[in-house]
């Protein structure tokens, strides 16, 4: 099991723990529904916190499952953000550190958030092709507002929490922690306040979603994303996709967005670009050394021989400050 259980007094306590970034892998997303029906079958239990261990709140899918059964195996992403959704105990997100993808969509189904300072916030499937698969393209856009949301469902590029959180009107935050560290201890705080208040818990998909020019704005936005986007379909799927949000009653909207998620899966430019992103990560590593081997300063370098290889060598060296001789 890579999600862990414990009770902290009177609130659960679930923490993702998937090294490096607490990939939602098939054994985690078991974990955290097993972990959230044991504390609502406990009676001593008022609240619940999901976290995540290391470095990382969430980073999204586990990469090491793409195109394997487990990846579509129950529970899957939706299955279990709507089992979030469905508790009937106050339900807090302790976002930390790094917070994408599926990962923040898990969050967005949650009752509450609070982050921590210094937090990358993204949805980046349009790297991979894709637009996001499990709400992300209408949740988003009703806690941060429409462009908020689009501008950073269309780059794909991380913001830091602090800066969402200063954005007037928005629901993303509920609280703001002190640091990295006191995120899980205010986040226990916070839930058992929740709990103590009682009333109707709120959820992100009952929230209102609509932009002020609609349409107008919506056309403006394709005629932007589609000049600059060229031979990549993904960028103006993640507009059809919130525009849908705006027009759409959620379960529609969600249905929506699944469609085309899946369209964009079998796409020959989404192919590449996962290929892409696998092979880069694969190149940063060498099969027989293992990670943790010491590794020595490189202070200069000889290179013998000056032509196109030689040359294109010496030039990596002098880019990365390093004296070549």
């Amino acid at each position: 099991m890579t999600a862990e259980y414990k009770v902290h007094g009177d609130v659960a306590v679930i923490t993702m723990s998937n090294p490096p970034v607490n990939g939602l892998g098939y054994a985690t997303r078991v974990g955290i529904t097993d972990g959230l029906a044991k504390a609502l079958a406990d009676s001593a239990v008022k609240a619940v916190v999901i976290t995540g261990a290391g470095k990382a709140f969430s980073g999204g899918a586990d990469i090491k499952e793409f195109g394997s059964p487990k990846a579509l195996a129950e529970p899957n992403l939706l299955s279990v953000i709507l089992a979030l959704e469905a508790s009937t105990k106050p339900l807090v997100a302790a976002i930390h550190s790094v917070c994408m993808g599926g990962g923040l969509e898990l969050a967005l189904g949650c009752h509450y958030r609070v982050a921590a300072p210094g937090t990358n916030v993204a949805l980046p499937e349009v790297k991979l092709g894709l637009i996001p698969g499990a709400g992300g393209t209408q949740r988003l856009p009703r806690v941060l507002g429409v462009e908020a949301a689009l501008n950073m469902i269309v780059s794909g590029e991380p913001v830091k929490s602090e800066r969402l959180a200063s954005l007037p009107g928005q629901k993303l935050f509920d609280k703001m922690a002190g640091s990295a560290e006191s995120v899980l201890e205010e986040a226990i705080a916070f839930a058992r306040d929740a709990a103590a208040k009682g009333g109707d818990l709120p959820l992100v998909r009952n929230l209102p979603c609509r932009h002020p020019q609609g349409d107008a704005y919506f056309q403006f936005a394709k005629n932007m994303v589609g000049g600059m986007s060229k031979n990549y379909p993904a960028p103006l799927k993640c507009v059809e996709a919130v525009q849908a949000a705006t027009k759409m009653k959620f379960d529609d909207g969600m249905a929506f967005e699944r469609q085309n998620f899946i369209a964009l899966m079998f796409t020959p430019e989404s192919a590449a670009l996962r290929h892409l992103f696998m092979a880069e990560r694969a190149a940063g590593k060498i099969a027989d050394v293992p990670e943790d081997t010491p590794q020595r300063p490189v202070k200069t370098v000889g290179v013998i021989g000056a032509g196109t290889m030689g040359g294109g060598i010496s030039m990596n060296f002098l880019n990365a400050g390093i004296p070549v001789t």
